[in-house]
């Protein structure tokens, strides 16, 4: 039996082209909001169940609950607030009950009925996501970009499928489908915003040998300079997943989302929407979601701790190295050899190797993703 969405149901709020006909032969008589692409993926995300249980962008409860207790005004847990922000002077164009139109130019996303319009505080937010108001910190500057109000309410979306990689786009009603007819019912999701390294393919393999498929999902979205960009990421995993992957026990889709690099509570938000795509499990390793010094390099995998009702199973992996004695992937419980004898899969060699358009060690990375990636000219964010 795969898993149930959070909150028990999965959220469904994609109209039918009579019913969008009918809100769109009105168009003209409700306010347009313009936004942008990365927040009209987000009303996507809300249409299509990947946030159930949302059915809108937050309203002040939800908002407050979530940003001091972790949880909605439900109940349910969850840890990002999912918001529309708004300047003062769009805000006085619209009023509670209303129902507008969002948009990115000439494009018609979504309606939204308009539920709560709030005022919030950059430094409450700041400080309870992500533990610093620091700046430089990409999610807090983010945030910081915003606008002064908050707009709350439930969507309908109105527009056809947004993906820049429609051969890699599932909803969550599809990949639950897509397991259904693969007979898993135990599925571990692996988030990832990186290309493949050896070590990645070992966490991979091993959560994979204990459940009935891995689904690995990708972050596809707005990033911060020096990751890699959406295009190496996908191109390199198809590239290691041809090769070296089971392909009945092993499916690749998106997730298109901007990250937030909000750590410990970003973990448990990817958690809830793996669970909501039908995973059972979901892989968590060194410092994830994180950015930076800000936060613990396992501080993510403890946070599950407070969360023992979330509804699906975290599978955590410490540290893991390529020990040259036992001429394999290992770790601390599995290798009985000095440091001496390992090569850690540092990043930072993988990237400067990269960079200088040499290939990494086959210690650190299979030869055909280091080829994938240098086919690319310029395989990092600028």
């Amino acid at each position: 039996m795969i898993v149930k969405p959070h909150g028990g149901e999965l959220i469904d709020r994609v109209l039918s082209a009579k019913e969008r006909e009918a809100i769109l032969s009105f168009g003209d008589r409700f306010f347009n909001l313009e936004i942008d692409e990365e927040k009209a993926i987000e009303v996507q995300n809300i249409a299509t169940g990947v946030f159930s249980p949302l059915r809108g962008f937050m309203n002040q409860e939800d908002f407050r609950e979530v940003v001091h207790n972790s949880r909605l005004a439900s109940g349910y847990a969850w840890t990002l607030p999912i918001v529309l922000p708004v300047d003062r002077a769009a805000a006085r164009k619209f009023a509670k009950n209303d129902t507008i139109i969002l948009r990115t130019g000439q494009a018609v996303i979504a309606s939204m009925q308009v539920e709560d319009i709030y005022a919030w505080d950059f430094e409450e937010y700041a400080r309870n996501i992500f533990g610093t108001t620091d700046e430089k910190h990409p999610g807090v500057q983010q945030i910081k970009a915003g606008g002064e109000f908050f707009v709350g309410g439930s969507i309908n979306l109105l527009c056809e499928p947004i993906t820049r990689f429609p051969a890699y786009y599932l909803t969550p009603r599809e990949t639950r489908v897509l397991f259904k007819e693969k007979k898993w019912n135990t599925v571990v999701g692996f988030q990832t915003r990186n290309v493949a390294h050896l070590g990645h393919e070992y966490v991979q393999k091993s959560a994979q040998s204990i459940v009935d498929g891995l689904f690995i999902h990708p972050v596809i979205g707005r990033k911060k300079p020096g990751d890699f960009t959406d295009e190496v990421i996908l191109d390199s995993y198809k590239a290691l997943i041809d090769e070296y992957y089971v392909k009945e026990h092993t499916v690749m889709s998106i997730l298109q989302f901007e990250m937030r690099y909000a750590g410990p509570k970003e973990a448990i938000f990817h958690a809830i929407v793996r669970k909501n795509f039908g995973c059972s499990h979901f892989i968590i390793g060194r410092d994830h979601a994180g950015v930076g010094s800000y936060y613990h390099p396992f501080a993510a995998q403890k946070i599950f701790d407070s969360f023992p009702d979330l509804g699906i199973i975290p599978m955590f992996f410490m540290s893991f190295f390529f020990c040259k004695k036992c001429n394999s992937i290992a770790n601390d419980k599995t290798c009985p050899h000095p440091q001496s004898d390992h090569i850690d899969f540092a990043g930072k060699i993988i990237r400067e190797k990269l960079v200088s358009k040499q290939v990494p060690p086959e210690s650190m990375m299979r030869r055909e993703v280091a080829d994938e990636i240098l086919k690319h000219g310029h395989p990092f964010v600028e």
